[in-house]
């Protein structure tokens, strides 16, 4: 009966069963899936120019499509969300006829015949009022701001809203562009600051200034950013892994002062995620970190910074250990995802976890590098207390869902919990460097990240990721204790978990058990105490 009930419950917490309970619609599956209209073509370069008009807070602008032709195929999907629209679309210089679908998925007709192998473009023309970010960065869109004089301060974030928020584009995470110009067009006394470098700049005859960022590297559509205004520059350097990495800081004149100071902090988190994570993955694009009028993003090559210059997040520790204190939350956690998010990119926004859970985990590391292991594993413990449990951190797969917030703090608590039953720390670093270096400038699902964890650690771990990613349930340990033997197994899981656990009897011998979810015994002689090792995120119930 209670393999029954165990069962019952499984199948409540299943992706396919919660799936049913939410109701998604033609729009999440337009820009969640890949549609016929995607999959028949491959990015290669986009050609972003806009006109942005903080007056107005309105875009006139146009990208270039450049693509490889992998399947012949007559039609072709562009994405824009209201309230901005595509005004025009031309191939070869020819105007091109345009159907809408739902909000956001613009159909274009070619009259082209599309040959496989052949490489083409379109020219998307658009313009309009974009969406105005209400809670930047996690509700986003555009941030229309003013500085402290009252000039304009404008910036852009995108996260699961996706780029079309701002830009026409193939907003979908699975086809990376292999690079990309972003010419931005902004009254002449302000400055944009985007991706990549900037390859020129133009004074035009109408008061306007034009900033050409060129990117090198392939880039996730999320990850191309706007930041506009009266900037200030400084710049420093890294020797690093691969040679030289230049640093560039763009921050309001009024914040110079503190930032050469706050941002000092940025060679100890490249020396820190250099180690764990191998090379910064775009020395060709260099590292920017920007100030915005919001908390901060990790938007590649140009990461948005909004903390007030000051340690912690927002000058709190998250942990509540003090060790969120000694450092700034927004350099440390925004920067790791420079490998976690942007070098290693999920296919599917439902397999988010491969951002976040890395990342939040890159704090405890971060710790870990410069404070000792004892720190590192205070830090990611001390935030258990924020895990909700509350549905599974997957999400629904091709509806453009995310799953839960515990992607980040149990997501991190996962993987210090791995790094435990690995027990070696030179290769479970290994794994983390291995990680990046195979899956390089790539997008991924989660079975990838899974088989490879596995593979690498020489043990199944499919029991343990569908626990804390597919579940919501913290695995019990039951044990008793007699004077004979230690009767042990594992409790409100997963069917088959077998996950390994360390233990502590009589505060001083340490042991590593083998629990099933069937009884396991051990013979032990007059064991008066046992302390799980709070290491792993389990809990542990003393039975009679």
């Amino acid at each position: 009966m209670k393999k029954q009930i165990s069962y019952i419950f499984y199948l409540l917490c299943s992706p396919l069963f919660l799936l049913a309970q939410e109701k998604f619609t033609l729009d999440d599956t337009l820009r969640g899936s890949i549609t016929r209209e995607r999959a028949w073509w491959d990015l290669t370069y986009y050609e972003l120019k806009v006109r942005v008009d903080p007056t107005n807070q309105s875009l006139d602008g146009s990208t270039t499509v450049f693509y490889k032709v992998l399947e012949p195929y007559q039609t072709l999907q562009i994405d824009l969300q209201p309230p901005l629209s595509i005004k025009r679309v031309f191939q070869d210089g020819k105007p091109l006829t345009i159907n809408k679908k739902g909000q956001n998925a613009y159909f274009i007709t070619l009259e082209k015949t599309q040959q496989k192998g052949q490489l083409e473009s379109v020219v998307v023309e658009y313009s309009g009022k974009p969406k105005v970010a209400k809670r930047a960065p996690w509700d986003g869109g555009f941030s229309w701001s003013k500085d402290k004089n009252g000039q304009p301060f404008v910036a852009t974030s995108c996260q699961g809203l996706g780029a079309s928020v701002w830009w026409p584009c193939k907003d979908h995470m699975y086809d990376e562009v292999d690079s990309m110009l972003s010419s931005i067009t902004v009254p002449q006394n302000l400055m944009d600051v985007s991706n990549g470098r900037l390859r020129k700049t133009t004074l035009n005859a109408d008061g306007t200034k034009t900033f050409d960022w060129f990117v090198k590297n392939p880039i996730n559509n999320y990850g191309v950013n706007v930041n506009i205004g009266n900037y200030t520059h400084f710049a420093d350097e890294y020797m690093g892994e691969k040679g030289k990495l230049t640093l560039d800081y763009y921050v309001l004149p009024e914040n110079l002062d503190k930032a050469k100071e706050q941002f000092k902090q940025v060679k100890l988190m490249l020396k820190a995620f250099e180690h764990w994570f191998g090379p910064y993955p775009f020395y060709e694009d260099g590292y920017k970190l920007v100030e915005v009028p919001y908390l901060g993003m990790e938007h590649q090559s140009s990461v948005t910074y909004g903390n007030r210059y000051t340690n912690g997040y927002l000058g709190t520790d998250l942990s509540r250990t003090g060790w969120g204190l000694k450092w700034d939350f927004i350099i440390v956690h925004e920067s790791g995802h420079e490998w976690f998010a942007n070098n290693i990119t999920y296919k599917d926004i439902a397999d988010m976890w491969i951002h976040e859970s890395f990342t939040n985990y890159s704090e405890n590391l971060f710790t870990e590098y410069y404070h000792g292991k004892e720190a590192g594993s205070a830090y990611v413990i001390g935030t258990r207390r924020s895990i909700q449990n509350d549905k599974p951190i997957i999400g629904h797969y091709d509806v453009n869902n995310e799953g839960s917030g515990d992607m980040y703090y149990k997501g991190g608590n996962m993987l210090h919990t791995i790094r435990q039953i690995v027990n070696d720390d030179d290769k479970w670093r290994a794994i983390l460097r291995g990680l990046n270096q195979t899956f390089y400038h790539q997008t991924v699902t989660t079975k990838q990240i899974e088989d490879y964890v596995s593979k690498n650690a020489n043990r199944d771990f499919s029991k343990v990721f569908d626990q804390y990613l597919r579940d919501t349930r913290i695995p019990v340990l039951e044990y008793r204790l007699t004077k004979k033997r230690i009767d042990y197994r594992w409790t409100n899981c997963v069917i088959g978990f077998d996950m390994p656990l360390k233990i502590i009897l009589d505060n001083k011998k340490e042991m590593t058990l083998q629990p099933k979810t069937e009884w396991q015994s051990l013979k032990m002689k007059n064991v008066g105490a046992l302390v799980v090792d709070k290491n792993f995120y389990v809990q542990d119930k003393k039975v009679d």
